[in-house]
């Protein structure tokens, strides 16, 4: 590649270093206002605690081991797994994650399924949502029926 002195010249090496901060910085902005702007939840929050899991293989029903949602505690989940027919899932492995929507953040925690609490019951402990608002919960499970998830809201 050939340069002529006109393009090393410092105006010149000057004008491309600004055009690059420039194109630099509103990039930066953007992705801050992705990251930092909520985002609006959906018109009719489905807050439920049981319902069909995605694909309708489970019914998962889900409740906090101490009665009611917490903020800012640690807290142990209940959940009930039962197939199509209504009969308790059991063997089920299962993981844990979920965060705020609006704030394109996860939970400040990592839940896991400790324990088999008896036919079609677990617990998962480790669950805490640090501040109000909007939440949620995925479940990914794979039992006899095959791989499902469910996700639930919660709100603060």
């Amino acid at each position: 590649m050939d340069l002529t002195l006109a393009e090393l010249s410092p105006a010149s090496l000057s004008k491309r270093s600004i055009s690059l901060g420039i194109i630099a910085f509103a990039l930066l902005t953007l992705a801050a206002v992705w990251f930092v702007a909520p985002s609006a939840p959906p018109p009719v929050l489905d807050l439920s605690r049981s319902k069909p899991s995605e694909k309708g293989l489970y019914t998962v029903s889900i409740e906090p081991e101490g009665g009611q949602v917490r903020q800012g505690e640690l807290q142990s989940w209940l959940v009930t797994l039962t197939s199509k027919a209504g009969t308790p899932v059991e063997n089920a492995r299962m993981t844990v994650d979920g965060g705020m929507p609006e704030h394109h953040h996860g939970l400040p925690t990592s839940p896991a399924m400790t324990a088999t609490l008896g036919p079609g019951k677990y617990r998962v402990e480790g669950v805490k949502f640090h501040m109000g608002g909007w939440w949620q919960l995925r479940f990914a499970i794979s039992a006899a029926a095959g791989d499902d998830e469910a996700v639930f809201n919660i709100k603060l």
